[in-house]
């Protein structure tokens, strides 16, 4: 249970530290003060999604803190909330994940809503919250549709995706398999291009080239030549050495260099010779050049585009390949898919009606507790085609009397009705599993002899657990166990535990508007006297 909780700066709650009994514990409070406030907090403690909206005007963050009691242990919890959204949670001092929150607070935390009375007006609450009261082999069902419904999804994708037209098919993979073929026969690997343009570059400067070739072998070999030079040079200055010795470094440098000469005349021999040896044809290598102009136009700007197309091309022909055979067996496939569809949803079908019965009649009892003679409450579930969720349409059904004809609950029911209808479904659905239950004005519409009984039966509930009620009914408040109030001055509100006395002032002005009237405090104390168990 939850035995002390603090806030700051949640709405316009902006501080409160309450230490919260046990049983049932209502909240109360003038329209407006944020009374529902306090079930967010516990909302947020319990894992639940927060909202940067949720901030107060007291600062750029709020915080949340709650001490429980879990299997005779303290657990401290805190959850801190920014304008930027940001959310940290901590259990027990250390840093927790929200997630982690979930599993030790949410799962012994019910939180009945507002609103769910609408929520089960319609389909998909309806077919909800039936599904959330499915024991173990009904969450087994669940899952065992869910699996066979995405197999069988998957198998339809695949169909869509071949189409009926396989000539379709068949015309794609021959461009592309042409594509592939065009591309990988042109022969071209990375750094083509820029050779090509080498050679291109030398061809068409052939003669020009020659010439130059001719005119430096000439320099280097002619009457005289460069190396013939070079060689005097060379014995000049190997005879000076000898008549004078500092000389003798210039003997290593013109040797050097006389070795120089000689290698790069070697090379240019060499290079003439290949250059008129050469039989590659300009014609050629131009044709080289425009054939992947010709492939750069179709499929890229540049010749690794070119190339990074034809792997893609080659890729997409065996992926239709690969399609065109599994068509073959795709059709099979999905009908035996769909017939598995078909039983899983048949078995999750059975148990959603044998939970629906075993509800509705706990319920129906409950009705009865509330206030109506002889109330019909029920499920009505048709057979639809295959959806995510199942192969069922739920609508809950109701009739404050057996006499009336039951009509959907959206139709019919008023807010006081909805109200009770809720509260029996929920009890009938197992809430009092929860070690901590939270009703926000689950009491809407309710008044006078059945608003005691709802609180009645609200104290009963709380036996042995905590119980929760945000209400605006005196009736209701007066079976409490512990009594907070929220008070708001101006944009500002707080909240605080009563003691017997304050109980006495805060019903009375629930009843008559009149906290220190005596006689409104006459009838708050009545009311408490005859509300205690």
């Amino acid at each position: 249970m939850l035995e002390e909780l603090s806030v700051r700066n949640l709405g316009i709650l902006q501080s409160a530290s309450v230490h919260v009994p046990g049983g049932l514990v209502v909240v109360t409070g003038e329209t407006g003060t944020g009374k529902t406030l306090l079930v967010g907090a516990l909302r947020l403690l319990a894992g639940e999604n927060a909202s940067r909206g949720s901030v107060g005007p007291d600062g750029d963050e709020l915080s949340v803190a709650g001490r429980f009691v879990i299997d005779g242990v303290d657990v401290v919890v805190q959850r801190k909330v920014t304008t930027k959204g940001r959310s940290r949670a901590y259990l027990g001092g250390d840093i927790s994940a929200a997630r982690e929150l979930g599993r030790t607070i949410g799962s012994r935390v019910d939180i009945v809503a507002q609103h769910e009375g609408f929520r089960l007006a319609s389909a998909t609450g309806a077919l909800g919250f039936l599904d959330s009261t499915l024991p173990g082999e009904g969450q087994d069902a669940r899952t065992a549709y869910a699996g066979a419904y995405r197999g069988w999804r998957a198998l339809v994708s695949e169909r869509e995706e071949l189409g009926d037209d396989t000539r379709a098919l068949e015309r794609e993979r021959d461009m592309v398999v042409f594509q592939a073929e065009e591309i990988a026969a042109a022969g071209f690997s990375i750094g083509d291009d820029a050779d090509l343009q080498i050679r291109v570059d030398r061809l068409r400067n052939s003669e020009e080239i020659a010439g130059l070739f001719g005119a430096v072998d000439g320099f280097m070999h002619g009457e005289p030549g460069a190396v013939d030079l070079l060689s005097q040079a060379t014995a000049a200055v190997t005879k000076l050495a000898r008549l004078d010795t500092t000389a003798e470094p210039l003997v290593g440098q013109i040797e050097e260099a006389q070795t120089l000469v000689g290698e790069f005349a070697a090379e240019l021999t060499r290079r003439a010779m290949d250059e008129s040896e050469g039989d590659e044809s300009l014609a050629v290598v131009e044709d080289r050049v425009a054939l992947l102009g010709q492939l750069r136009r179709k499929y890229g700007d540049s010749l690794e585009d070119v190339l990074a197309f034809g792997k893609q091309a080659t890729s997409r022909a065996a992926e239709i390949t690969a399609l065109m055979e599994r068509s073959e067996t795709l059709d099979d496939e999905i009908e035996a898919a769909f017939r598995d569809v078909v039983a899983a949803g048949t078995e999750l079908s059975r148990l959603r009606r044998a939970r629906a019965q075993e509800v509705t009649s706990g319920a129906t009892a409950h009705l009865s507790e509330l206030g109506f003679e002889s109330p019909v409450v029920g499920f009505e579930i048709t057979e639809v085609p295959p959806t995510a969720t199942g192969t069922d349409r739920v609508s809950l059904h109701f009739a404050s009397h057996d006499s009336l004809t039951p009509e959907p609950i959206g139709r019919i029911a008023s807010g006081g009705e909805l109200s009770r209808l809720v509260l029996a479904l929920r009890l009938a659905a197992g809430i009092d599993a929860a070690d901590i239950v939270a009703f926000d004005e689950i009491d809407a519409g309710v008044g006078g002899t059945t608003a005691r009984a709802m609180g009645a039966r609200l104290q009963e509930l709380a036996v042995g657990r905590q119980v929760f009620c945000v209400t605006h009914l005196p009736q209701v408040a007066a079976f409490a166990d512990g009594h907070i109030v929220v008070e708001r001055e101006g944009a500002v509100a707080t909240a605080r535990l009563l003691d017997e006395d304050e109980r006495v002032d805060e019903i009375a002005r629930m009843l008559s508007g009149l906290p220190d009237s005596a006689s409104g405090q006459s009838h708050a104390a009545e009311l408490l006297m005859s509300s205690q168990r």
